[in-house]
């Protein structure tokens, strides 16, 4: 800082003798009050009011120390702005006031200050060499200033990074708290002992195998089906065979008994007969009976998807059973079973035994 010196051209002199010591007592009295009054000097508080100053706009800005804690660019640079501002009216203070007291030490004091030129030339030398100082003071200021401008986009771009990633962590952290409820609400929905990993691949092991059995039967179920609608269409077309010989034999009935016969309840007892018969024959399985001679008889049964074929011999011209053959069953199955039959003569006993042992295996 400069501190100018006046320069004063005493020229005149002091008045006579007598009046100076009136002068002398009086410039003590003025040291003294000025002495006195030293603490109330604002350049003394100056240091004191700057580092409590408080600048407008900025008071939400104070930290939890009383310290300011400024972190946008731009209210620090209304900071700094109003800093320069109150330094420049302190400087100004500051040499006023060195200026009056200089000013009146020098007219109050006996002995004039001596001011030669090479004094002057002193103080404008280090003058010029402060002034030079503070322009590469300034020079230096104002580059950083720059500097401060080039970084302040690239702090503000990682003031929004970091206000984006803050806000991306609060949000992570309220989705934690609703996954940490969501376990609690799991583990109390579901208490021990829980399902872990290995019971849960033997449980998908079980599920597994038990799929694959159902695969199987539904294959098997499936084929079953296609032998069944395989079966259906050949009885379709035996009955449609059959209701056309039906057809041909009701004819033939009806011309016979037009021709041969004078009771008309043969045509119902033939019905009722036929009727009968068919029902007693889907009853019983019985595929065809049929006769290949007066003594021998042909039955033939389906049993679990196959036939069994029973052959019964008689004895001629009598109803007593001579043999038996049983074709369709193992020998194995059925035992004993033909021979005890046939020495008791019980042809029904026989058919059903013979039956009974074929849907058993």
């Amino acid at each position: 800082m400069i501190e100018p010196i006046p320069i004063i051209d005493l020229t005149t002199s002091r008045a006579a003798g007598a009046s100076s010591a009136t002068h002398l007592i009086t410039a003590k009295n003025l040291q003294a009050a000025l002495d006195d009054a030293k603490a109330g000097l604002r350049i003394v508080n100056a240091r004191a009011e700057l580092s409590t100053h408080t600048w407008d706009g900025i008071e939400e800005w104070v930290g939890e120390d009383g310290a300011l804690g400024l972190k946008d660019p731009k209210i620090v640079e209304s900071d700094v702005q109003a800093q320069i501002s109150f330094l420049r009216k302190l400087k100004f203070l500051y040499l006023e006031q060195n200026a009056k007291d200089k000013y009146v030490k020098t007219i109050v004091s006996d002995d004039a200050p001596l001011v030669t030129p090479a004094l002057n030339e002193e103080l404008r030398v280090r003058n010029g060499e402060k002034k030079t100082a503070l322009r590469e003071h300034k020079a230096k200021l104002e580059e950083r200033r720059d500097d401060l401008r080039a970084l302040s986009g690239f702090v503000e771009e990682d003031y929004k990074k970091a206000q984006a990633l803050t806000l991306q962590a609060s949000t992570l952290s309220q989705k934690i708290l609703d996954a940490r409820l969501s376990l609690t609400r799991l583990r109390q929905a579901h208490p021990h002992p829980r399902l872990t990993i290995t019971t849960a691949n033997q449980q998908l092991d079980g599920q597994v195998e038990e799929m694959q059995a159902l695969d199987a039967e539904l294959a098997d179920t499936q084929e079953k089906i296609a032998s069944v609608r395989e079966r259906i269409k050949v009885g379709t077309g035996q009955v449609e065979k059959l209701r056309s010989v039906r057809a041909e034999v009701e004819k033939a009935v009806e011309i016979g008994a037009g021709e041969r016969v004078e009771d008309g309840r043969v045509v119902g007892l033939y019905d009722w007969f036929s009727t009968t018969t068919s029902t007693h024959h889907t009853l019983v399985s019985l595929l065809s009976a049929h006769s290949e001679s007066d003594n021998e008889l042909r039955l033939t049964y389906r049993v679990h998807e196959r036939e069994v074929c029973i052959t019964l011999l008689f004895i001629p011209n009598t109803r007593c059973l001579a043999e038996a053959r049983v074709e369709g069953v193992e020998e194995r199955v059925i035992g004993d079973v033909v021979d005890a039959h046939v020495m008791e003569n019980n042809v029904s006993g026989l058919v059903w035994a013979v039956l009974a042992r074929a849907r058993a295996t």
